[in-house]
């Protein structure tokens, strides 16, 4: 078994987000009454509520950086689609889809899995990066899509926010509808959503150093510790990614304080001196 300590920690998360997602689905049946029809109809629709949220998600991350289809035809893009094609047929998936950002800032991420993967690359990082280590950073994108961890990130993030947007209307519910209710209620969606996401980001930052060590075995260590320097070097104030696509990129963006404490990354200079030991 592939990375028992990563796989273990998916399922306890997993587990815990399972937990949440049924106290809404509680709530739900209470609210319309309860019922043999109202249950029925509840659980399949938390069931394909799931599969939306994982397919939103997934489309949500792809447009809010603009991504479009790398032509593998274009000269300046051969050279990646022939990397990825055998580092994929290495890892044992199929090859993912590949495509271009102008993201603001060197960055890329994965979202999907090992027969629906997508690896979005920055124009900024192709840039930025010679040939050997932007390899590095492919094969960790890989690393991600073959480990199905992106999947639980994806999935973690829509349950946090349907738990909050539950929390939120009953509070509303409760109150009187006033302005202070409304205040309430956002204050209590955010908290919410920030406990759920605590969970989700205890599997994000190891997943990166799992990530980090994959892509190790296939290009070696010091590409990717090479090019890890490099975008955390890069000015980072021009970034067009929001905060759900950057807990996907291989570098987070930490815009403030609290981001920084609970950040979704391990710092850049422990991966830098892991993958270099």
């Amino acid at each position: 078994m592939r990375h028992p300590g990563l796989k273990f920690r998916m399922a306890v998360v997993g587990s815990i987000l399972f937990g949440f997602y049924a106290v809404v689905a509680l709530a739900l049946y209470a609210a319309f009454g309860g019922g043999t029809t109202i249950l029925a109809v509840i659980l399949l629709g938390s069931v394909g509520f799931v599969g939306v949220q994982y397919k939103v998600g997934k489309w949500a991350a792809l447009r809010s950086v603009g991504a479009e289809d790398m032509p593998e035809d274009d000269p300046r893009f051969r050279d990646i689609h022939r990397s990825i094609e055998r580092m994929s047929s290495e890892m044992g998936i199929d090859k993912p889809r590949v495509m271009v950002a102008e993201m603001g800032v060197p960055n890329a991420f994965a979202v999907g899995r090992k027969k629906a993967g997508v690896v979005v690359v920055s124009a900024e990082l192709i840039h930025m990066l010679d040939h050997e280590e932007l390899e590095g950073v492919l094969a960790h994108e890989l690393a991600h899509i073959r480990n199905r961890d992106v999947i639980m990130m994806v999935i973690g993030q829509g349950i946090a926010s349907i738990v909050a947007l539950v929390a939120q209307f009953a509070v509303l519910f409760a109150g009187d509808n006033d302005l202070g209710d409304f205040f309430m209620a956002m204050i209590v969606g955010n908290l919410v959503q920030f406990i759920v996401m605590i969970f989700v980001m205890a599997i994000s930052r190891y997943r990166e150093y799992v990530a980090d060590s994959d892509a190790s075995e296939i290009t070696g260590g010091e590409p990717l510790a090479r090019a890890l320097e490099k975008i955390n070097s890069a000015d980072h104030s021009r970034s067009r990614i929001d905060e759900q696509a950057s807990a996907l990129c291989i570098k987070g963006e930490e815009r403030s304080l609290l981001s920084k404490i609970f950040s979704t990354h391990p710092p850049t200079e422990k991966r830098i001196q892991r993958l270099r030991a």
